[in-house]
């Protein structure tokens, strides 16, 4: 682990506790708002935000176990314990949009109407103006850490903002105007938002512990550091995966064959240095190959071994 990671923990851990702390408090305000009004709306937000304080748990601890060095055991680290910790918040949002789904859908057929909007908006207004905070000082930290826990938590205290939102309109449409459907439809919507969310964090969870390939754009952008230095010959088997915060880069490089053992080793220096000034958070292996050298004998190649010159996909 590198001197600026050992700094950049700290900051991590300080946002998911700010994320903690404010959970705590906006599920104690909106217990007893839901309380108050029987809004079914106030209730799948006051379900959110127990979630939140779930989610932010999970991500704390996320946070501190990945940022723990490589060890005997676990040679890359411990960066994929962020991807199980978010589909163990998969879990638990799942379950809370079915139950809220499934309370709205009997507030349909009861028609019972809600209480107190006065309260219910207030608080709402209260939860986006503490989340907007929330989200303004984890943004100033993901620019210091790039740690990509606190990314997803910051876009899940954003659709925070909407949910609220829902709120006010339900509450003010059922009271004010009144729509009496209006609170157990936006309960259906939320609980809807609380699904799609759950699908996206699993889908990048997966991605993370499938070890899916860097975008295109990423994957040209390192090739393209690599093959401004001086003496490389050609790339192929270029292979990246991210673990947490941490990226791995490896791939076989050419150089010329009449050139001595210290030349080619200086030929790699010269592009890792390259690669660690430009890409400072990737891990990167190489291996070296001398020009028009072809690993057919190798089973952990890949079938397509045919080597890969610069600017074409490696």
């Amino acid at each position: 682990m590198t001197e600026d990671q050992r700094r950049a923990i700290p900051f991590a851990v300080r946002a998911a506790l700010a994320s903690v702390a404010m959970a705590c408090g906006l599920i104690a305000l909106k217990a007893y708002a839901a309380w108050s009004t029987g809004s079914v709306a106030m209730l799948g937000s006051l379900a959110d935000s127990g979630l939140d304080l779930l989610a932010s748990l999970v991500t704390l601890y996320g946070v501190k176990l990945a940022a723990e060095p490589a060890d005997h055991d676990h040679r890359f680290g411990h960066g994929k314990a962020e991807a199980l910790a978010a589909l163990f918040q998969v879990v638990l949002i799942s379950v809370s949009a079915v139950a809220i789904a499934w309370r709205a859908i009997a507030a349909l057929t009861s028609n019972a109407p809600t209480h107190a909007a006065e309260l219910g908006i207030g608080v709402s207004v209260a939860a986006i103006l503490a989340t907007i905070v929330l989200l303004a000082y984890q943004r100033s930290i993901i620019r210091k850490t790039g740690s990509v826990a606190i990314m997803a938590d910051n876009v899940h205290y954003q659709s925070d903002v909407l949910l609220n939102g829902a709120v006010i309109a339900a509450l003010a449409l059922d009271q004010f105007l009144g729509w009496r459907h209006a609170d157990p439809i936006f309960g259906i919507a939320i609980a809807a938002w609380l699904a799609w969310g759950a699908f996206k964090a699993s889908s990048h969870a997966i991605d993370m512990l499938m070890d899916k390939e860097w975008p295109e754009q990423q994957r040209k952008a390192f090739i393209e550091v690599a093959a401004r230095q001086p003496g490389i010959k050609g790339i192929h088997d270029f292979r990246t995966r991210r673990s947490g915060s941490h990226d791995f880069a490896q791939f076989h490089m050419e150089v010329a064959r009449d050139i001595t053992v210290a030349q080619a080793h200086d030929v790699v220096e010269g592009v890792e240095t390259a690669l660690r000034r430009a890409f400072p958070k990737v891990e990167v292996l190489i291996h070296l190959d001398p020009e028009g050298h072809v690993d057919t004998d190798n089973p952990l190649i890949e079938a397509d071994v045919t080597p890969h010159w610069f600017g074409k996909r490696v």
